[in-house]
């Protein structure tokens, strides 16, 4: 099912303000939070779409590459990530925006964080990965498939990456399983109440009583894991991809970063890019261009052959429809653009230079030549190839 416009979802317009956008969500994150709709998959679907939607229009970095690129901007699948946002995302990074409707409680499906945290547990996400990859034209035309082997942290399998020995915690006795110290201060202006992080479960309101000795209770070890990467076709040099949650894992069971995409193009040996369309240089003799003839010109999908008209100039340009690069939103293909250029000879033999000196004597020298000047131009197609 194809994916939504994100100002459509959000029911915004693309100069909407981050207030504008932040109050749009919030409405449509209130409309469809899971605790007012209990058991309903729709809600449920339309709450995680509103929140894939505000994540890249609130993001700078996403938001410029959906308006250039659409949804393939942002993965190689045409989407957000390769699996779309989850629960457990949506709650950790945007809880905070209708938490307080529902006591700041974070709600999980299918097992996610079971039937809910206590109110400011904090909970820990992976870092990002950047990867370059990098791409030829024939790649880029068909679009590919890359499977690359990348280091990063994944989840212990001693512990199951919650980095207990024994699945055994207890309440963290400074903060008391909130996860947050409070503390007022006397000020001149009267009391005044701060809430931290706390340092002793690092916000997790739990420690644990025995650590895994792999991950030394973190959860999380090195390893290296071969990610496969779908490489949308028309993507462009610079571009950047992004997957959902193939990240770096995060520590004792968080939520994962995502794997960052950085495409580089690889320069080809024939063509010259310029956004969809390709440029090739031919060369042809000086009789092709004064009689015409016919050449074989390469593409990305195989040789065509193009009729050069007799009297073609140096450097004209011709046009060859679709047959340069696909756009990556999937509006039609660029063209691929041929630069005749007439081949002039540095050096010429005894037998060229008479030839060329007959030339001279041609009354009606022109781009449409005579009978004459085919016969002298026969001569010369003999002598320079």
């Amino acid at each position: 099912m194809a994916k939504r416009d994100y100002y459509e979802v959000l029911g915004v317009g693309k100069n909407a303000t981050p207030d504008e956008l932040k109050k749009a969500y919030r409405k449509l994150a209130l409309q469809y939070h899971p605790d007012r709709n209990p058991g309903d998959k729709e809600a449920e679907e339309k709450f995680k779409e509103a929140a894939e939607a505000y994540d890249v229009l609130s993001n700078p970095d996403k938001k410029a590459r959906y308006d250039q690129f659409g949804h393939a901007g942002l993965d190689g699948q045409g989407g957000y990530g390769q699996g779309g946002m989850n629960m457990n995302d949506i709650f950790s990074q945007f809880g905070d925006i209708f938490g307080d409707i529902f006591g700041g409680g974070f709600r999980g499906f299918g097992g996610g964080f079971g039937g809910g945290a206590q109110a400011g547990r904090r909970v820990m996400r992976g870092s990002n990965l950047r990867i370059k990859v990098k791409l030829t034209l024939e790649e880029i035309d068909k679009g590919c498939e890359k499977k690359i082997k990348v280091n990063k942290y994944v989840p212990c399998k001693t512990c199951g990456g919650t980095g207990s020995k024994n699945n055994s915690y207890e309440t963290c006795q400074h903060c008391h399983g909130t996860g947050v110290i409070t503390e007022v201060k006397r000020t001149i202006l009267g009391q005044m109440q701060t809430q931290s992080v706390c340092p002793h479960c690092g916000g997790e309101g739990r420690t644990i009583k025995d650590k895994c000795h792999d991950c030394n209770g973190e959860g999380i070890v090195r390893s290296e894991e071969i990610i496969s990467i779908n490489i949308p076709a028309g993507v462009q040099d610079g571009m950047q991809l992004s997957l959902s949650g193939k990240g770096n894992a995060a520590p004792r069971g968080g939520v994962p970063g995502d794997l960052i995409v950085l495409v580089e193009e690889i320069p080809h040996d024939l063509f010259e890019r310029q956004e969809n369309n390709l440029y090739y240089n031919t060369f042809i003799t000086f009789s092709d261009a004064a009689m015409g003839s016919t050449l074989e010109i390469p593409t990305l999908s195989g040789k065509v052959k193009v009729k050069i008209e007799q009297g073609t100039p140096s450097g004209k340009v011709l046009r060859l429809k679709g047959k340069g690069l696909p756009d990556v939103n999937g509006y039609g293909r660029g063209d691929m653009l041929v630069c005749v250029n007439v081949w002039v000879p540095k050096s010429l033999t005894r037998e060229e230079k008479a030839a060329l000196e007959k030339l001279k004597d041609c009354p009606n020298f022109q781009p449409n030549p005579t009978k004459q000047e085919r016969g002298f131009f026969d001569k010369m197609k003999d002598l320079f190839n």
